[in-house]
């Protein structure tokens, strides 16, 4: 039986997303029928694409962050949340992709942003057939490997 639904109509401006139930966007309507792409899963998968490059520690900023930790200590919670930082505007055809970033001391801030934005435009274009037209990133944080107490820095004394 044929679908002679028409799509739901867009209000003009997608919407963002950082979390909750986020509505469904219409990815592709064909004769053979229709296909739609969750906020969610775009979310994720622009955090699971962050996080493939080397020098990302974590995502997310501040509050996310503080909230990420406090669920990975919860018994039976599925750990960090690959969502904590990634905020995406989905339309019908475009993404727009907002992350927070923590990165590794030492790692070029530049190169490291465009190679995160290449492997996330990259990653949801061939995924879900989006245009992604823009990721923005906010680097909030530098992680020192001595802030996790596995490295530990000792001072030599300039004077005896």
């Amino acid at each position: 039986m044929a679908d002679t639904s028409t799509p739901p109509q867009s209000s003009g401006s997608p919407a963002r997303t950082g979390g909750g139930s986020p509505p469904t966007r219409l990815a592709e309507d064909t004769a053979q029928g229709k296909t739609t792409i969750a906020s969610s899963v775009v979310q994720k998968i622009a955090g699971m694409a962050a996080h493939e490059i080397s020098g990302v520690y974590k995502l997310g900023g501040g509050l996310s962050r503080a909230f990420g930790e406090i669920r990975e200590r919860i018994p039976g919670s599925t750990g960090a949340s690959q969502t904590s930082g990634v905020t995406v505007e989905v339309g019908e055809k475009q993404a727009a992709i907002d992350l927070d970033l923590i990165v590794e001391y030492g790692v070029s801030i530049v190169d490291l942003a465009k190679a995160v934005r290449r492997n996330v435009i990259g990653t949801i274009e061939q995924m879900t057939g989006l245009e992604v037209i823009e990721v923005n990133i906010a680097v909030n944080d530098i992680h020192i490997a001595s802030d996790e107490g596995g490295e530990v820095v000792t001072q030599v004394a300039r004077v005896e």
